[in-house]
């Protein structure tokens, strides 16, 4: 895929109401995502947008990271893919915040090439924060709750 047809990509999606766009080519595949937050293990931190994660027109300049310290165990996202936190839209949420989850119960899902992946709670205790929204595409690696 040439430049100026992947420039163009990006213009369309940072000028629409689309937060996600993949093309698959005989020349490969692009996947442009707009927005998202960066975090790291016991801090919550916002960063500015990247290339591909373009800010909208007339969008004020980025804003300085906030930091804010967190206690607990992170649970993170074993894989990539788009994060759920129920089996079905408009279902009730596997977890809520004050929960308590044991090990190897199942607080939210991860739908990876069409598979609906199941994640499980890796601690005992309660569900203190989420850190992932419904229905954002999340990395590997990614916190997606404190459990306390």
């Amino acid at each position: 895929m040439d430049l100026r047809k992947l420039k163009t990509l990006i213009d369309l999606v940072s000028e629409s109401n689309v937060s996600e766009l993949e093309i698959t080519e005989a020349e490969g595949k692009v996947r442009i995502v707009k927005g998202g937050i960066a975090m790291t293990p016991q801090y919550v931190q916002m960063t500015a947008p990247t290339a591909a994660a373009v800010s909208p027109v007339g969008a004020v300049g980025p804003a300085e990271p906030v930091v804010v310290e967190e206690t607990g165990h992170i649970t993170k996202s074993p894989m990539v893919g788009t994060f759920y936190r129920s089996a079905t839209p408009g279902a009730k949420s596997f977890v809520e915040i004050g929960d308590a989850v044991k090990e190897g119960d199942t607080i939210c899902i991860i739908e990876a090439m069409k598979i609906l992946n199941e994640i499980e709670a890796d601690t005992t205790g309660t569900i203190k924060r989420v850190l992932a929204e419904n229905g954002q595409a999340v990395e590997y690696g990614q916190p997606l709750f404190i459990i306390e």
